[in-house]
Protein backbone atom coordinates (compact mmCIF):
# COMPACT_ATOMS: atom_id res chain seq x y z
CA UNK A 1 0.00 0.00 0.00
CA UNK A 2 2.84 2.35 0.88
CA UNK A 3 4.50 1.83 -2.51
CA UNK A 4 1.24 2.66 -4.31
CA UNK A 5 0.80 5.83 -2.25
CA UNK A 6 4.41 6.90 -2.81
CA UNK A 7 4.24 6.39 -6.58
CA UNK A 8 0.80 7.95 -6.94
CA UNK A 9 1.62 11.00 -4.84
CA UNK A 10 4.99 11.65 -6.51
CA UNK A 11 3.63 11.33 -10.03
CA UNK A 12 0.54 13.32 -9.02
CA UNK A 13 2.73 16.24 -7.96
CA UNK A 14 4.58 16.10 -11.29
CA UNK A 15 1.29 16.00 -13.21
CA UNK A 16 0.05 19.00 -11.26
CA UNK A 17 3.01 20.99 -12.61
CA UNK A 18 2.86 19.74 -16.21
CA UNK A 19 1.44 22.97 -17.65
CA UNK A 20 4.04 25.07 -15.83
CA UNK A 21 7.22 23.06 -16.49
CA UNK A 22 8.21 22.88 -20.16
CA UNK A 23 10.18 19.65 -19.61
CA UNK A 24 7.02 17.79 -18.60
CA UNK A 25 4.79 19.05 -21.41
CA UNK A 26 5.73 21.40 -24.25
CA UNK A 27 4.18 24.86 -23.96
CA UNK A 28 1.17 25.48 -26.20
CA UNK A 29 2.12 27.69 -29.13
CA UNK A 30 -0.10 30.31 -30.77
CA UNK A 31 -1.34 30.14 -34.36
CA UNK A 32 -2.14 32.86 -36.86
CA UNK A 33 -5.94 32.55 -36.80
CA UNK A 34 -8.63 31.27 -34.46
CA UNK A 35 -11.24 31.42 -37.26
CA UNK A 36 -12.20 27.83 -38.13
CA UNK A 37 -13.10 28.88 -41.68
CA UNK A 38 -9.41 29.59 -42.33
CA UNK A 39 -8.13 26.30 -40.91
CA UNK A 40 -6.73 23.62 -43.19
CA UNK A 41 -8.57 20.28 -43.49
CA UNK A 42 -7.79 17.72 -40.79
CA UNK A 43 -6.35 15.26 -43.32
CA UNK A 44 -3.80 17.83 -44.48
CA UNK A 45 -2.91 18.81 -40.91
CA UNK A 46 -2.32 15.16 -39.98
CA UNK A 47 -0.09 14.65 -43.05
CA UNK A 48 1.91 17.76 -42.14
CA UNK A 49 2.25 16.50 -38.55
CA UNK A 50 3.67 13.19 -39.78
CA UNK A 51 6.07 15.03 -42.09
CA UNK A 52 7.06 17.42 -39.27
CA UNK A 53 7.92 14.57 -36.91
CA UNK A 54 9.90 12.81 -39.63
CA UNK A 55 11.90 15.91 -40.60
CA UNK A 56 12.58 17.07 -37.02
CA UNK A 57 13.33 13.72 -35.37
CA UNK A 58 13.76 11.30 -38.30
CA UNK A 59 10.83 9.26 -37.02
CA UNK A 60 8.52 7.82 -39.65
CA UNK A 61 5.58 5.41 -39.47
CA UNK A 62 4.61 6.51 -35.96
CA UNK A 63 0.83 6.15 -35.73
CA UNK A 64 -1.24 9.13 -34.64
CA UNK A 65 -2.98 8.60 -31.29
CA UNK A 66 -5.11 11.76 -31.37
CA UNK A 67 -5.33 15.28 -32.71
CA UNK A 68 -6.36 18.02 -30.28
CA UNK A 69 -7.72 21.30 -31.66
CA UNK A 70 -6.98 24.37 -29.53
CA UNK A 71 -9.56 26.80 -30.90
CA UNK A 72 -8.50 29.69 -28.67
CA UNK A 73 -4.85 29.32 -29.74
CA UNK A 74 -5.38 28.60 -33.44
CA UNK A 75 -3.35 25.40 -33.34
CA UNK A 76 -3.69 21.64 -33.45
CA UNK A 77 -1.61 19.25 -31.37
CA UNK A 78 -0.95 15.86 -32.92
CA UNK A 79 -0.07 13.25 -30.30
CA UNK A 80 1.68 10.11 -31.54
CA UNK A 81 1.29 6.60 -30.14
CA UNK A 82 4.97 5.71 -29.76
CA UNK A 83 7.52 7.73 -27.82
CA UNK A 84 5.08 10.34 -26.46
CA UNK A 85 5.85 12.74 -29.33
CA UNK A 86 3.79 15.86 -29.98
CA UNK A 87 3.71 18.09 -33.05
CA UNK A 88 2.02 21.49 -32.83
CA UNK A 89 0.84 23.07 -36.07
CA UNK A 90 -0.58 26.44 -36.96
CA UNK A 91 -4.04 25.30 -38.04
CA UNK A 92 -4.46 27.95 -40.73
CA UNK A 93 -1.02 27.82 -42.37
CA UNK A 94 0.04 24.25 -41.53
CA UNK A 95 3.43 25.50 -40.30
CA UNK A 96 5.13 23.28 -37.72
CA UNK A 97 5.43 25.31 -34.52
CA UNK A 98 6.85 22.68 -32.18
CA UNK A 99 8.07 19.08 -32.15
CA UNK A 100 8.76 17.74 -28.66
CA UNK A 101 8.23 14.84 -26.26
CA UNK A 102 5.36 14.89 -23.79
CA UNK A 103 6.91 13.39 -20.66
CA UNK A 104 3.63 13.95 -18.85
CA UNK A 105 2.07 11.10 -20.87
CA UNK A 106 4.34 8.34 -19.55
CA UNK A 107 4.25 9.89 -16.05
CA UNK A 108 0.45 9.65 -16.21
CA UNK A 109 0.72 5.98 -17.23
CA UNK A 110 2.88 5.32 -14.16
CA UNK A 111 0.49 7.36 -12.01
CA UNK A 112 -2.56 5.31 -12.90
CA UNK A 113 -0.83 1.93 -13.39
CA UNK A 114 -1.73 1.62 -17.07
CA UNK A 115 1.98 1.36 -17.92
CA UNK A 116 1.70 -2.31 -16.87
CA UNK A 117 -1.81 -3.15 -18.14
CA UNK A 118 -5.41 -1.99 -17.99
CA UNK A 119 -6.25 -4.80 -15.55
CA UNK A 120 -3.40 -3.72 -13.27
CA UNK A 121 -4.68 -0.14 -13.51
CA UNK A 122 -8.16 -1.23 -12.43
CA UNK A 123 -6.90 -3.35 -9.53
CA UNK A 124 -4.22 -0.93 -8.29
CA UNK A 125 -6.50 2.12 -8.36
CA UNK A 126 -9.18 0.23 -6.42
CA UNK A 127 -6.63 -0.97 -3.87
CA UNK A 128 -5.22 2.54 -3.56
CA UNK A 129 -8.65 4.16 -3.25
CA UNK A 130 -9.94 1.67 -0.68
CA UNK A 131 -6.67 1.79 1.24
CA UNK A 132 -6.72 5.57 1.47
CA UNK A 133 -10.36 5.49 2.53
CA UNK A 134 -9.61 2.98 5.29
CA UNK A 135 -6.56 4.98 6.43
CA UNK A 136 -8.62 8.17 6.54
CA UNK A 137 -11.51 6.66 8.52
CA UNK A 138 -9.29 4.82 11.00
CA UNK A 139 -7.05 7.88 11.35
CA UNK A 140 -10.09 9.99 12.24
CA UNK A 141 -11.18 7.51 14.91
CA UNK A 142 -7.64 7.31 16.35
CA UNK A 143 -7.64 11.11 16.63
CA UNK A 144 -11.24 11.68 17.76
CA UNK A 145 -11.93 9.00 20.38
CA UNK A 146 -8.84 9.50 22.58
CA UNK A 147 -9.84 13.19 22.84
CA UNK A 148 -13.35 12.19 23.84
CA UNK A 149 -12.04 9.71 26.44
CA UNK A 150 -9.72 12.36 27.94
CA UNK A 151 -12.61 14.80 28.05
CA UNK A 152 -14.86 12.29 29.83
CA UNK A 153 -12.12 11.37 32.34
CA UNK A 154 -11.42 15.01 33.18
CA UNK A 155 -15.11 15.64 34.02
Amino acid sequence: MGVFILISSTTGILLGWKKDVDLLQPPTQKGASTDLQQWLPLAELSARSLAGLDSAQAISNNPIDRIEARLDKGIVKTIFTEGSWEVQLDASTGKVLSVARRHSDWIEKIHDGSIISDLFKLISMNVLGLGLLILSVTGFFLWFYPRQIRKIKSE
